[in-house]
């Protein structure tokens, strides 16, 4: 039975969501949240946890392997669960330094401090721990028109420093469980959607700026499709791998959903219309604008699942437009956390820098 889980960026979208949901579910273990507090980070995401006695955060960089190591030791971790990750494409397109040394050498270092404590220490029994990777379906590059779905056994083929950096970590991890028996899981998820997302991302970003009357960016023809998972899922099925799983194996978390991107935000204007907050602007599809596409993008991402519905049973229960009605909800009633988040310098600057300076 998992006791105390060391949680890698829980400060973060996907992170804190996973907290939330294990203090739903298993209130009785103890979380420490090791989290540096970069830009998509906010101890914001974690006001109001069900069991706040149960949670513990720590700020702190991944890649400082004492910190880490002392922390296995210190809090008895029996589960690290990674999520700690640069991940979004168009920031490792303009800067990728920041790419590298988060994904790889940050994991290197988890790892590293795991085998130490875990291994060599002997600190807890090897046969009860468990180092779970979570990475990205963009490891494998993209699909074409007729393309099956990544599978688990898809050659890895990353087209951007993101995914590539996501790759390199995920040979990491894989390398570790073969040279040194490190008891490690690893999941590739498709694109997740929900509470506390940064807006940067497509759908956050869309429910943000309709609601400010500003343009909603498109780019190139926005027929891109990617794969959608709302996150509450995602955190279930990596619960189930860390329960069920079979050590050593991967598995991939994806939602069933495969539109295109200008479908999602015609669904997005859809339901703020129909939700009838007052606006400048509607029907808010008005605020659509095509913009410069990014360099080297994927056309289409999508996620076979047969192992993880025929292994553990998980199987994503939202669809697309019930997930979407669930995340509008959220923000409308989250105003404050977008106004924050709107006024810091860092956003203001990468919004011009990625979108205002397009052609």
């Amino acid at each position: 039975m998992k006791q105390n889980l060391l949680v890698t960026g829980g400060a973060g979208f996907i992170g804190s969501n996973f907290i939330r949901f294990m203090q739903t579910h298993e209130p009785n273990i103890h979380i420490t949240n090791l989290d540096l507090l970069t830009y998509a980070g906010h101890l914001a995401n974690l006001n109001g946890l069900p069991v706040p006695g149960q949670h513990e955060f720590v700020q702190g960089d991944i890649c400082n392997q004492d910190l880490v190591a002392s922390l296995l030791r210190d809090r008895k971790i029996d589960t690290i669960v990674h999520f700690a990750a640069e991940s979004h494409v168009d920031r490792s397109i303009l800067g990728p330094a920041a790419f590298i040394q988060t994904n790889i050498v940050g994991t290197f270092a988890l790892l590293e401090a795991a085998r130490t404590v875990w291994l060599l220490e002997n600190q807890q029994n090897a046969e009860q721990v468990r180092f779970h990777h979570v990475s990205t379906d963009e490891v494998y590059g993209a699909l074409g028109p007729n393309d099956p779905a990544f599978s688990e056994t898809t050659p890895y083929a990353p087209n951007s420093p993101y995914a590539a950096s996501k790759a390199s970590s995920d040979h990491l991890v894989r390398s570790y469980a073969h040279s040194f028996g490190l008891p490690v899981t690893i999941s590739n998820c498709s694109n997740n959607y929900g509470p506390y997302q940064f807006p940067e991302k497509l759908i956050p970003l869309m429910i943000m700026n309709a609601l400010n009357g500003k343009p909603l960016p498109i780019y190139g023809d926005g027929q891109q499709i990617r794969d959608w998972l709302f996150v509450e899922e995602h955190c279930e099925a990596i619960w189930r791998i860390i329960k069920d799983g079979q050590v050593g194996e991967s598995y991939h978390i994806g939602g069933g959903n495969q539109p295109t991107n200008l479908e999602i935000v015609k669904t997005i204007c859809s339901l703020l219309d129909e939700a009838n907050v007052p606006s400048p602007v509607k029907p808010y599809a008005k605020l659509i604008e095509y913009v410069k596409d990014r360099p080297g993008h994927d056309w289409r991402y999508a996620m076979n699942i047969q192992k993880i519905q025929t292994e553990l049973g998980w199987s994503p229960k939202y669809d697309l437009e019930s997930g979407l009605r669930k995340t509008i909800n959220w923000y409308l009633k989250n105003s404050k956390w977008l106004q924050d988040i709107q006024k810091k310098q860092d956003y203001q600057n990468w919004m011009a820098d990625n979108y205002q300076k397009r052609g």
